[in-house]
């Protein structure tokens, strides 16, 4: 990923409001329409069919993944800011179902790989065959060269093998042997993990959690969704869901929307605030003294091109050409909190990570 900071902001102002909120004086400043860049596709022309063919795509996933609203937003985030996704949550929460329904809305190949103790990193990346033919060997690929790829139980994985998922997340590439391997332009993993089992994991390291944009918790759904989804299995387990096309995104279509967000409008303040969120996991105490102690390591550069990122991708999903405090507010949680490290104290005492990022939100003055 690289930063976008000053470059991708289409106006500015000469003074501030001073008698409208805050709201309002972001839209205000915000260009009505973004001028695409020379030597862009020419889909980059017509923000208003992207912003439709996204919608549909998000409509189709949520008719199928009842309840989970935030997940489905997130994979979408992830796949606007070309980043990867760590899914935390019990079995049957239709961690693997989302993104099948998503990689079924997109032109591009999906394969899921189940992560196990015995894995080697050839069966994910691929290995070198020899061919007794004419004496040489021949490169057959794994199944990372896929554009989505689902690691179904990613902490069940051997050192050996999160070295080889690290750099091809890092660096879109495998080498193998003296070979290095370009990954699809188009990559994406979403990784899931549960948290109720830990008998044969191994701890994901911290270098790992870094490269993924945002660390999404799943919760059960209430009562009325759950009846909903009884009542929706039952009516595709009467009818033949392949008989019915659904929406299909091509990838110039995805490539486009990736350089629509990035023009969209971020006001100087709330990227100031932005930044000053992921400033205060390194120095808490100079931001208030209830933070003092907290935590051993805070978030890293990588933190905050994910959070301006990903407040980018959700303010464009929802339709608007100006980022809010409130995009950065609700994102945070999800792109910082496998990016902190508590001190031996606070863990002592039972406290998360997410409880340290609701003091931060409590404590850091939002525009």
């Amino acid at each position: 990923m690289t930063a976008r900071a000053d470059g991708v902001r289409a106006a500015t102002t000469t003074e501030e409001p001073t008698t409208l909120d805050q709201t309002t004086a972001y839209e205000q400043d915000a260009p009505a329409t973004a001028v695409p860049a020379p030597g862009r596709a020419a889909a980059d022309t017509a923000p208003d069919t992207l912003a439709m063919e996204f919608s549909a795509l998000r409509r189709q996933v949520g008719e199928s993944i009842l309840g989970q609203h935030g997940l489905i937003d997130r994979l979408l985030i992830a796949l606007l800011a070309d980043g990867h996704l760590l899914v935390e949550g019990a079995p049957g929460l239709a961690k693997t179902t989302a993104v099948k329904e998503l990689a079924a809305g997109l032109e591009g190949d999906f394969h899921r790989i189940q992560f196990t103790p015995d894995l080697l990193p050839a069966d994910l990346t691929g290995t070198e065959v020899y061919r007794p033919q004419d004496g040489t060997f021949r490169f057959d690929r794994g199944p990372i060269f896929h554009n989505l790829l689902l690691a179904d139980e990613v902490n069940r994985a051997p050192a050996k093998v999160q070295s080889a998922l690290l750099e091809a997340m890092g660096e879109r590439q495998v080498t193998v042997g003296r070979e290095t391997y370009p990954l699809p332009r188009l990559f994406l993993v979403m990784a899931t993990q549960n948290p109720i089992e830990q008998e044969g994991t191994y701890p994901l390291p911290e270098a790992q959690l870094d490269r993924f944009l945002m660390h999404v918790r799943v919760d059960y759904p209430d009562i009325e969704t759950e009846r909903a989804i009884l009542r929706l299995n039952r009516d595709e387990a009467r009818r033949d869901r392949a008989a019915t096309p659904g929406v299909v995104l091509s990838q110039a279509s995805v490539f486009a929307a990736r350089h629509a967000i990035l023009d969209l409008y971020m006001a100087p303040e709330v990227e100031d605030y932005l930044v000053h969120l992921v400033m205060a996991t390194r120095q808490p105490e100079a931001y208030s003294p209830d933070l003092a102690g907290w935590l051993r390591f805070g978030a890293s550069p990588r933190a905050t091109i994910a959070l301006d990122r990903c407040s980018r991708a959700l303010a464009w999903l929802n339709g608007r050409t100006f980022v809010s405090p409130e995009d950065v507010q609700s994102l945070a949680p999800d792109v910082l909190r496998h990016r902190v490290l508590l001190s031996y104290e606070m863990e002592a005492e039972g406290r998360r990570p997410d409880d340290f990022i609701e003091a931060l939100l409590a404590r850091v003055p939002a525009p």
